[in-house]
């Protein structure tokens, strides 16, 4: 990571960086802008383990994409209710599990941040999530992927 991103300490001091480094055509530092601000929103929760820490990771990445398409701020709100309900570990669990494919990993792997899907969380943590979540996520990875996103 650029020292200049690494010495950004807040969401709204890193999305600044990145619109200036999109102005400036360098859109691989606004990538890495991007990614800091959604570390530092994740870090504002009390994550028990690098699995619920990339979880929410998660989420903020995919509300960024929700931003960005709709441009204006919006928030994954089913997705915080889902997590104020039942935890983030079993919400990333059933969002998983069900047989919808998600819009969000198309989007993140046509940016480059594949990684911070659900179902790419879910295969790192395998033995934090259920079978079930860990059978989807494979089937969905190998759905997307064959199919040329």
């Amino acid at each position: 990571m650029d020292e200049r991103i690494k010495k950004l300490k807040t969401p709204e001091a890193c999305e600044i960086f990145a619109k200036n480094a999109i102005n400036l055509k360098h859109p691989e530092l606004a990538i890495e802008a991007l990614r800091r601000s959604i570390e530092l929103r994740a870090a504002n929760h009390n994550a028990q383990n690098d699995a619920e820490k990339e979880a929410l990771q998660a989420v903020y990445a995919y509300e960024h994409l929700l931003t960005e398409k709709n441009g204006r701020k919006t928030r994954a709100i089913r997705t915080w209710r889902m997590i104020d309900r039942h935890g983030i570990i079993e919400a990333v669990n059933r969002a998983v599990s069900k047989k919808i494919d998600t819009l969000g990993y198309a989007v993140l792997k046509a940016k480059g941040m594949e990684d911070l899907s659900f179902e790419a969380v879910v295969l790192r943590y395998p033995d934090v999530f259920s079978m079930e979540a860990v059978k989807r996520a494979k089937e969905k990875l190998s759905e997307l992927n064959s199919s040329k996103i």
